[in-house]
């Protein structure tokens, strides 16, 4: 096989892998407040939105102190270790108790008796697992799979230690860069932006799905639309990061057009949600909610927001994305460890304060982050486009 092709395969591979772990994940993530909200008529009493909170917070600590780690036990490997936590968590849903429930939340960082809840959460499972498997099918390049005949053993034991000491140089000195950017401007500033899409996210990843569980006027559907829910959030993910993602190639009017109609679409969403949904959706009991909001809760205005969700996260993700590959072309591993500890700890801080906070105080956080952080990430982009008008090499991400 060529090096191309090997590219090709492993790149192949890695998707279809991610595709069946985060795919059990995120539904998994999605349906865990109400399921949990369920059991807790039972033995059990726990929160998803808490679960998520030490998910998120221990991921984002952990961005910083990873590359370390891969550095040591390959990058392969990590990502197998990784798959079997994903895979411990979805499995915990089985038969959960809630010491064995917030220990697997830390590690990867249903209605009472109901058989369904045991299928899905095994299937669930095994779609995990599945994923994790695929990625020993990974092939390594030829440069670390072959070596030269005429070389002897002890110059390949030389040639793995040196090896092994630079990737561990890599890592401190991508580690001390971390800290570094996280005090220059166009980071401070875009650490705003970054903040918003950590609380956007905890919304349509967690809230919005028990949100609409919760409401006992959508009837017998109300369960079944938190799946239809999470399908519409990545259709429109989908068809924004492809859409903005091919035109980001030839842009010309830059990424702030595309960061414009992220936050239009969002502040769309956030108002018809506020007519659509009752205050108390995300905190109520059991049995659900029987309040109403300013208008008669609606099927299809609850599924239409979950596309505005998604098609609006994928705009602020596609150009935070190009304009840190952009600014940070020769440090893009501590731009992105940055870029990933601040959406991931705004994310665990939103899941706990969603234990609390009414419906409509979140979507207020929302708005307030949203809006400071599209003027923040024009601020950054106008900077960008006149390093472009003096000359220098612009390249989209």
């Amino acid at each position: 096989m060529s090096p191309e092709s090997k590219k090709l395969f492993n790149i192949i591979i890695l998707g279809v892998a991610f595709m069946f772990m985060f795919t059990a994940f995120q539904t998994c993530g999605n349906v865990a407040q109400t399921v949990i909200r369920s059991l807790n008529s039972t033995d059990f009493h726990g929160s998803g939105y808490t679960s998520m909170a030490i998910i998120y917070g221990v991921f984002s600590a952990s961005n910083l102190i990873t590359p370390s780690v891969v550095a040591i036990v390959g990058p392969q490997l990590s990502m197998f270790a990784s798959g079997l936590f994903y895979s411990m968590y979805i499995a915990v849903f089985i038969q959960p108790f809630p010491w064995s429930f917030y220990t697997a939340s830390v590690f990867i960082g249903i209605a009472a008796a109901e058989s369904d809840r045991r299928t899905v959460f095994i299937a669930l499972t095994v779609i995990s697992l599945v994923g994790t498997v695929l990625f020993f099918l990974i092939r390594k390049p030829d440069s670390e799979n072959v070596l030269g005949e005429d070389e002897s053993s002890d110059d390949q034991d030389l040639e793995v230690n040196e090896s092994a000491q630079n990737n561990m140089t890599k890592a401190v000195d991508a580690f001390k860069k971390s800290f570094k950017l996280c005090a220059t401007k166009e980071m401070l500033l875009l650490s705003i932006t970054t903040a918003y899409t950590g609380l956007e996210l905890t919304f349509f990843s967690g809230v919005y799905g028990t949100c609409i569980g919760a409401i006992n006027k959508f009837g017998t559907e109300e369960k079944s639309l938190i799946g239809l829910s999470g399908i519409f959030i990545g259709i429109g993910e989908i068809l924004g990061g492809s859409l903005f993602g091919l035109l980001s190639k030839n842009n010309r009017f830059g990424r702030n057009p595309v960061v414009l109609l992220g936050i239009l679409v969002h502040f769309i969403a956030f108002y018809l949600i506020f007519l659509n949904m009752p205050g108390d959706a995300p905190i109520a009991p059991v049995e659900g909610t029987n309040n109403t909001a300013y208008i008669k809760p609606s099927k299809e205005i609850a599924i239409l927001c979950s596309f505005l969700l998604g098609l609006g996260d994928s705009c602020f993700n596609t150009q935070l994305l190009s304009i840190l590959g952009f600014l940070y072309s020769e440090d893009s591993a501590p731009a992105f460890a940055v870029f990933k500890f601040v959406q991931s700890i705004c994310a665990a801080m939103a899941f706990f304060y969603s234990n609390y906070l009414l419906l409509h105080w979140q979507l207020l956080v929302m708005v307030i982050f949203g809006f400071f952080g599209t003027i923040s990430f024009f601020a950054v982009e106008w900077e960008a486009a006149a390093i472009v008008a003096r000359g220098s090499d612009y390249r989209s991400i």
